[in-house]
């Protein structure tokens, strides 16, 4: 697994904290989330068992969004404030994991090392990676096994072998074909609004239900709204009206949310296939976090669930885990465990 790096320096930084804090940090397109551990924890027996110090919450780190410059500055407000939060300073900390949106080469991995190394001292202990890897580490307690499917405002598929080997899918952005994405039901939405008013495309409620949404009397001003600012969260946030369309059983929206939940569906199949977590009969068990507003549970439109399904037909052995912790936690665990299995070399353990 690339991007995790010891500091260089021998010498130790005097701490705020008697034996330090752990910052995870979830960097997402919509949002950016950092949360403060003390270092010196003992190993949390369940979910809820996880102290935490402090949580800080800010706009969207995804620099194929926002720019570089932008997600930096974001992601150092997070983590200045948790600390500041918890009483503590950077001093004090003793590991750090990033897992942001928008990592998804080794080239990107070692530009934000290179910053972020400017920002602790010398001893800080660094774990960048796609917020994916949070993600999974969310629902497994810090394990990196199994695979995780997220759908939000993006979407991707990741997995991981016990003895290391990874694999992903998706996570390209809308313009590459993440159509399972919040984004991508939402153009898919805007865009078969458009086609019915030309006719172009079968009339749908969706017309009505998106002018209401937004405030607008027409379809024609659709094109407006969507191009004033056409970031990927503001698109995304129009997923609970095509659910609530499909609910009412509009056929267009209940179109769109099938081909999404096959979309995401082929997404992990790719993953769990190449990594063979299913074992060599395709009936292993293995673990599969479900994470993102796209896969939160509806009245009628369980996306979630119909998604497990069509996993399920092809993987027998899929075991769906919704965390009980969110993602900025996870990577807070695997920074702990990283430090905490340097301490044990250290010591000679």
């Amino acid at each position: 697994m690339g991007g995790y790096e010891n500091g260089d320096s021998p010498a130790a930084a005097p701490f705020a904290g008697e034996d330090g804090v752990i910052l995870g940090v979830d960097g997402g397109t919509t949002n950016t989330v950092c949360v403060c551990l003390p270092a010196a924890m003992p190993p949390p027996e369940s979910p809820a068992a996880v102290p935490v110090l402090a949580r800080v919450v800010a706009g969207c780190s995804n620099r194929n969004s926002v720019g570089e410059s932008a997600a930096l500055e974001t992601l150092e407000q997070v983590m200045a404030q948790a600390l500041a939060m918890a009483n503590s300073d950077r001093s004090a900390v003793r590991a750090v994991c990033l897992g942001v949106s928008g990592i998804n080469h080794p080239s990107d991995q070692q530009r934000m090392l290179e910053w972020i190394r400017d920002l602790f001292p010398g001893n800080t202990k660094f774990y960048v990676e796609n917020d994916a890897v949070a993600a999974l580490a969310s629902g497994t307690m810090g394990k990196l096994h199994g695979c995780v499917l997220i759908a939000g405002t993006g979407c991707i598929a990741y997995g991981v072998t016990e003895d290391g080997k990874v694999a992903r899918a998706a996570g390209a952005g809308p313009v590459l074909g993440d159509w399972g994405s919040g984004y991508g039901i939402a153009a898919q939405a805007l865009t078969a609004v458009i086609k019915a008013h030309d006719g172009r495309g079968p009339q749908t409620s969706l017309t009505g239900d998106i002018l209401e949404k937004l405030e607008l009397s027409s379809p024609d001003e659709i094109i407006g709204w969507t191009y004033a600012d056409p970031s990927w969260a503001r698109i995304a946030a129009l997923v609970p009206v095509v659910v609530s369309s499909a609910e009412d059983g509009d056929e267009v929206a209940n179109k769109i949310l099938h081909d999404s939940v096959q979309e995401l569906a082929d997404t992990v199949i790719a993953v769990v296939r190449r990594l063979r977590l299913c074992g060599e009969d395709g009936n292993d068990k293995f673990p599969l976090v479900l994470v993102g507003g796209v896969l939160e549970g509806n009245k009628k439109w369980d996306i979630s669930g119909e998604v497990i399904k069509c996993i399920s037909k092809v993987f027998p052995g899929t075991y769906p885990i919704w965390p009980e912790v969110e993602p900025a936690i996870g990577a807070a665990l695997l920074a702990w465990n990283h430090n905490r299995k340097g301490l044990k070399l250290e010591n000679g353990s």
